[in-house]
This record gives C-alpha cells, sequence and structure tokens, in this order.
C-alpha cells in the first residue's frame, strides 16, 4: 500500500505542471468541498510554503548571488515598484472611489511576493529558473517588510490587519514554515530529498489541489448566478497579470531575453494566498471572489505564453549571433 501511495506521488511529481492547470477547475467543480475546506486555506499555505523552502536549490540561489544587481533590481521592482505603482493608480486615476474592497484586491495582487512555484513554472517555459528562484526566495524574505508598508499607503484604515499584526502575521507564517523545513531536512537527509524529489513534487501538487478547492469556495455559485459579471473579474485578473509581465520585460529590456522573461513571468505570478492567510482566511466578498479566480492565470499563463516565449527567445539567440 505504501509502496502504490509512493508511486502514485512519483507519477504525479513527473506530470505536475500539467496536473497543476487542472487544479483550479477541479476545486471550482466540487463546491461543496470548496466551503469545508475554506477555513483550512491558512494551513494549505503554510504546508505548501514548508515544501517550498524544503525544495530550495541553495546551489542555485548561491550562484545568482555571485551577480546581485539583477537580483537586488527585480526584487525592488516587485514588492515595491509594481505596488507602489499600484497605489499611484489608484490615488489619482479615481479608482478609490470603487471602494476599498477593490483597493484590497489590487494589493494582494501587487505587494504578494511571487508563488514559490514560479521557478517550476520557467522551467516548463524551457528557460533557466535560478533567476527567478532566487528572487522568489528572496521576495518572501522582505514580505513582512515591504507588505504593511504598501498596506498602509494603499489602503490605511481599510487595511484588516494593522500594519504591526500584518508584519508579525508574515512574519510568523514565513518563519514557520522555514523551520520546520530545515528540520525535514536534517532529519531526511539532502541525498534522500534528492532521490525523492518526484515524491514530494507529488505532494505539492496534491497541496496545491488543496489549495485550490479552498480557494474556489463560491466560485461556481458566482459563475451559476453572475455569469458575465465573473468572467469579467476573470479576465482582469488575467489583464493585471499580463500587465505586470510586460511591464517588467520593458524595465529590464536590458538585461538578457531570458533573464528579462523569468522576471517578468515571476512578478506575473503572486502568492495572494499568503496574504489571505495572514488576514485569517476573511476577505471581503469582491475580495474573495478576486483572489479565487486570480488563480487561473497564475496556472494557465505558462501554457497561454508558451508560443510567445519561444519567439521572444529565438530573438535573443539570433541578435547574440549576429553580434558575434
Amino acid at each position: 500500500m505504501i509502496r502504490l501511495l509512493g508511486a502514485g506521488l512519483a507519477f504525479t511529481g513527473r506530470h505536475g505542471t500539467a496536473a497543476l492547470a487542472v487544479t483550479v477547475f477541479v476545486g471550482m467543480a466540487l463546491p461543496a468541498l470548496s466551503a469545508y475546506l475554506r477555513p483550512y486555506l491558512a494551513v494549505a499555505v503554510f504546508l505548501l510554503l514548508t515544501l517550498a523552502f524544503l525544495r530550495v536549490d541553495q546551489v542555485a540561489i548561491r550562484s545568482r548571488l555571485k551577480r546581485p544587481t539583477i537580483l537586488i533590481a527585480a526584487l525592488l521592482w516587485m514588492m515595491l515598484g509594481a505596488p507602489l505603482l499600484t497605489y499611484l493608480l489608484i490615488k489619482y486615476t479615481g479608482l478609490s472611489a470603487l471602494g476599498p474592497d477593490v483597493a484590497l484586491a489590487l494589493y494582494i495582487s501587487t505587494a504578494a511576493p511571487p508563488v514559490m512555484a514560479a521557478p517550476a513554472f520557467i522551467y516548463l517555459l524551457g528557460l533557466d529558473g535560478t533567476l527567478s528562484l532566487a528572487v522568489s526566495v528572496a521576495a518572501v524574505i522582505v514580505t513582512p517588510l515591504t507588505a504593511p508598508f504598501v498596506g498602509s499607503l494603499m489602503l490605511g484604515q481599510a487595511l484588516p490587519l494593522s500594519v504591526a499584526s500584518l508584519a508579525v502575521q508574515l512574519s510568523l507564517l514565513l518563519a514557520g514554515a522555514f523551520i520546520v523545513s530545515a528540520i525535514a531536512r536534517k532529519l531526511v537527509g539532502k541525498d534522500r530529498l534528492m532521490r525523492g524529489a518526484h515524491h514530494i513534487g507529488g505532494l505539492n501538487v496534491l497541496l496545491l489541489l488543496f489549495f485550490a478547492i479552498a480557494a474556489m469556495d463560491g466560485v461556481a455559485a458566482s459563475f451559476a448566478s453572475k455569469p458575465l459579471y465573473t468572467l469579467a473579474i476573470t479576465a482582469l485578473t488575467f489583464c493585471l497579470a499580463l500587465v505586470q509581465i510586460g511591464l517588467s520585460l520593458v524595465l529590464f529590456a536590458p538585461a538578457t531575453r531570458e533573464d528579462a522573461y523569468a522576471i517578468a513571468h515571476t512578478c506575473g505570478t503572486r502568492n495572494m494566498g499568503l496574504m489571505v492567510a495572514a488576514f485569517g482566511g476573511t476577505l471581503p466578498e469582491f475580495t474573495w471572489l478576486w483572489f479565487a479566480v486570480g488563480q487561473f492565470p497564475i496556472y494557465l499563463l505558462p501554457m497561454i505564453l508558451k508560443p510567445f516565449v519561444r519567439v521572444y527567445c529565438r530573438l535573443n539567440v539570433n541578435s547574440v549571433t549576429s553580434q558575434t
């Protein structure tokens, strides 16, 4: 039985990229289970963070730290530049008139760090994911500092938690996941972790399925009762992700195209679940719907943008060839 379970996890891990794209649809198809699992969303986020820290390639990160300029620039843009630009947009375009729920939705979409699966998406596209990995880890580390600061600017009194409480909640989530992963790494050993990479990947997919089911609470009902409204919100989440990707490509054009796209795609995949967990899983109805349907671009854009990436990176190869 244990061997069969292990084989199932390994199979899921080997086919994880396809499985990830299916998880959000599975979650939406099980509305009763979604309502039951929603209170455990924070648990799923904690376990996903723990697995992410457990799988971090420390050698890859150290290699990127030897050339820190682009890493620091990407970190500043993702964790301060993009959310502050969103703050200015809300303040000077009249979006604030739509109410705090809209501002909160934009906040969790731009102030959150990238999802820890972002490097896997980059590898799926046939690119080097080490820069994405380094940026994602660094972004998670600075989130307890940057997210409360941006939240106080963007939301003020409408922030669901005080600035101090938000910083504490984020710190506890991240520090707890890191400590648990460090203990697990010590107990299991590096060699066994490497041999069990597919099993860990399979477990990660199962946890993502759990997360997707919990996150999709109310989405099926919203599509049934207000299909055009829900589709419009879903389209807006895609637009925001694509805008973040597009702006990042422009800003990091001086870098190699592979690095520029790795930064851009990482910036467009925000770990809104971490922010929701920090808020205790309670959000206004509109913000929760935004968070839920906001999972679609995270898991579907790698497949949608794959043809663009092929052309974009081929242009880089040709330009390098012509220069040499």
